[in-house]
C-alpha cells in the first residue's frame, strides 16, 4: 500500500516537473537542485520539522493579535522607553550637577541639604520605597511553595 501511494506520488512529482514551463528552465532547474543540496541535511536530520513548528507558532501568534493586545504592547513599550528615559536624564543631570563643584560636599552638609530640598526628600521616599517593595517581594519568593 505504501509503494503504490510512494509510486503514485512520484508519478505526479514527474508530471508536474515535464509539464510546468517554470520548470524547464536551466536556471530554475539549477536553483531547485542548489536550494535540495542545502535542505537535505535539515531535512535528514529532521530538524526542519523544528522550523515548520516555528513558522506555525509564529503564524499562531499572528492569528492571535488584535487591536487590544497591539495597544496593550505598544503601551508597554512607550511606558519603558519613558522611564529608561527619564532615568537616563535624571542620571545625566545629576552627574553634570555633581561634576561642577571643585569638591564634593561634606556629609553634614549634604544631609542638611537633603533636610532642606522638598525634591531630594521626595527622591529619598521614593528609593525608600522601592527597595521596601524589593524587599516584600524577597521575602515571598524565599517562602516554600505548595504543590497544587
Amino acid at each position: 500500500m505504501k509503494n503504490d501511494t510512494a509510486a503514485a506520488s512520484i508519478q505526479s512529482l514527474e508530471t508536474i516537473l515535464e509539464s510546468s514551463p517554470a520548470l524547464q528552465d536551466p536556471a530554475t532547474l539549477k536553483g531547485v537542485v542548489e536550494l535540495i543540496e542545502k535542505v537535505s541535511p535539515l531535512l535528514q536530520g529532521r530538524r526542519l520539522h523544528n522550523i515548520v513548528d516555528l513558522l506555525a507558532a509564529a503564524s499562531d501568534v499572528i492569528e492571535m493579535t488584535d487591536d487590544a493586545m497591539i495597544q496593550k504592547l505598544m503601551t508597554l513599550y512607550d511606558d519603558s522607553i519613558g522611564g529608561a528615559w527619564k532615568i537616563t536624564s535624571a542620571l545625566q543631570y545629576a552627574s553634570v550637577r555633581a561634576g561642577q563643584k571643585e569638591a564634593p560636599p561634606t556629609l553634614w552638609k549634604s544631609v542638611r541639604r537633603l533636610n532642606n530640598d522638598e525634591d531630594a526628600r521626595r527622591g529619598l521616599d521614593t528609593t525608600i520605597n522601592l527597595m521596601s517593595e524589593l524587599g516584600r517581594q524577597s521575602r515571598i519568593s524565599g517562602q516554600p511553595v505548595f504543590e497544587d
